[in-house]
Order: structure tokens, then C-alpha cells, then sequence
């Protein structure tokens, strides 16, 4: 009997470092990132159905705050994956998805690409894995540079190119994690577009650049955390230079902005500290929401 349902986890991720280079012919920039995957998760159900229609029954967001249904990334995942089993003549999948929201949208966790990552690892397994694990890295770099990092299932890892070349990396030990997040999101066109203007033509290069190899412990993560768009977006959004400022001041090793926000996060070595932070960050201004993790642990799956 085929399997028609199939049901898990899209978990959030965190930039541990982020290096913006020069802009591409395509209009990208090229980047170097080290990933790191959260606990904090959405959730997606998959049923498959007859015909190649696809359904999306989305809960845990208010009704159209993600725009149009075609235009979610879940939604156009299924349909990326559809046409690849039509180029290789087989039958298309209807699927219906329900799609539980639990990470923030717009802030730089990459709930949208994972979501994507879920359904193609989901619509695999309904149609008895058709298509290579490096098929649907392929299929996932189509929709959004953060996508071939979530189908590798890889805990950590470096994102090159435009993010989406990625190379695994040993999975550190499980940290715990505050997310501060403030009321006004950031676009990541504009963010991109405001450093593109501050730096006028004297973007970095990656020849210029040779990158060490991600540390293998938290220590030398929290020495070598960077996120070029701080500089830039900083003097702009002074909400998210005080929140960073105040995860710092709460012992958070490291503090960062992740991608371009407007989510920042804190590292910590216990619960008990991260838990002494939480309470710091409640009586911050500028923090409108607060949300409580931990690292992924591989062994979870």
C-alpha cells in the first residue's frame, strides 16, 4: 500500500555568520553563512489526493498575512516538485497541506524556505522518493537560497554562492536561544538595496576574501559572529542595535542580527541564563516579542 500521508517538522535557523559580497550578473549577491538549525519549528501534514491539484489549509498566522496562497513557498514547492515528475514522465501528485505556522514570518529565520524544504522532503517520500536528494537541493535552490540548506537536514552548515552551495559541518553541542524580535519587520530587498548604497561600488570581493573554517566549538563561534548588514542597518533601526545591545548585556555569546533580520538571538550556556535573559528582555522597549529555543540536536532528526 503507498503511503498517503506524511507529517513533520520545519524548523527555524539562525545565521551564526553572515559575509555579503559583490553582486552577481542574475542580480544576487554572493554570500558565506554558517546555518544553524533551532527546535523552534512549523509544522506541516501532507495528504496526498487524486488529480495534481494543491491545497493549502494554513493556521497559526492571521488570514492573508502571508499574501496569496500560490504564492506560498509550500505551495510552490509542490508544484516545482510536480513539474520535475512531469519532466521525467510521471504522474503528478495532488496534495493537500496544512500548514501550522509557529515561526515568525520576515524575520530572518527562514519559516518560508523551510516550510518549501518540508514539502519537497514530504512529497518525496509520498511518491517513493523519485527524485535524488541532489535533485531537490536543485529544486530548492529555484525557490529561495536558504531552501538547499533545510533539504540537506544538516544541523549546521556553510552556505556559499548565494547561500545555496552548502557544505555540512559537525553539529555542536545543544545551546540554548532567545529570540528577540521588534514590532516593524525588515525587507530583505530593502536591507540588501541599503547596503549595496553604503558601501557605492566598493562592495567586498570574494577574492579578496579567504574565509577560516567555521570553529568547531560555541567559544570560537561567538569570536568569529558577524553580520554585515549590523553596519548598515543599525544606524537606521536603532530598536535592533538596543535589543542586540541588550542580549550581549544578558551574557549572550553571541549576539546577532539573523540574515537581515529583524529577528536577533542570543546564545547561552544554561537555562538558567537564558532564562535570567528572558526576564532582562521583557523590560526592553524595543522587544515586542520573545521567544524561547534551543539548537537542534541532530540526533532529533
Amino acid at each position: 500500500m503507498s503511503l498517503r500521508q506524511w507529517s513533520g517538522a520545519a524548523p527555524a535557523k539562525v545565521n551564526l555568520r553572515l559575509v555579503v559580497f559583490g553582486r552577481e550578473a542574475s542580480g544576487y549577491h554572493r554570500i558565506a553563512t554558517v546555518f544553524q538549525l533551532l527546535e523552534l519549528a512549523d509544522r506541516l501534514e501532507l495528504e496526498a489526493g487524486e488529480g495534481d491539484g494543491v491545497e493549502l489549509e494554513l493556521t497559526g498566522v492571521q488570514r492573508g498575512a502571508l499574501g496569496p496562497p500560490e504564492e506560498n513557498l509550500a505551495v510552490r514547492a509542490a508544484r516545482a516538485f510536480n513539474g520535475a515528475l512531469s519532466a521525467r514522465g510521471r504522474r503528478p501528485l495532488g496534495v493537500r497541506i496544512a500548514l501550522r505556522k509557529n515561526v515568525p514570518h520576515g524575520a530572518g529565520l527562514g519559516g518560508g524556505s523551510s516550510d518549501a524544504a518540508a514539502v519537497l522532503r514530504g512529497m518525496s517520500r509520498l511518491s517513493g522518493h523519485p527524485l535524488s536528494g541532489v535533485e531537490l537541493m536543485r529544486i530548492g535552490a529555484t525557490l529561495g537560497s536558504d531552501v538547499p540548506f533545510f533539504v540537506s537536514r544538516a544541523s549546521r552548515a556553510l552556505g556559499t554562492g548565494r547561500g545555496e552551495r552548502i557544505l555540512p559541518l559537525e553539529p555542536l553541542p545543544t545551546r540554548e536561544v532567545v529570540l528577540a524580535l521588534p514590532a516593524e519587520r525588515v525587507s530583505t530587498p530593502w536591507a540588501y538595496g541599503r547596503l549595496a548604497r553604503a558601501r557605492a561600488g566598493a562592495e567586498r570581493s570574494a577574492r579578496e576574501y579567504t574565509p577560516r573554517p567555521p570553529s568547531g566549538c560555541w567559544s570560537g563561534v561567538a569570536a568569529d559572529a558577524v553580520n554585515d548588514f549590523e553596519a548598515v542597518l543599525f544606524p537606521l533601526r536603532p530598536d535592533l542595535a538596543e535589543i542586540r545591545g541588550a542580549l550581549a548585556a544578558a551574557g549572550a555569546r553571541p549576539a546577532l542580527l539573523s540574515g537581515t533580520g529583524s529577528a536577533l538571538f542570543g546564545i547561552f550556556g544554561s537555562e538558567a541564563e537564558a532564562s535570567a535573559a528572558e526576564r532582562d528582555l521583557a523590560g526592553v522597549r524595543a522587544v515586542h516579542q520573545l521567544i524561547r529555543t534551543r539548537t537542534r540536536d541532530p540526533a532529533h532528526g
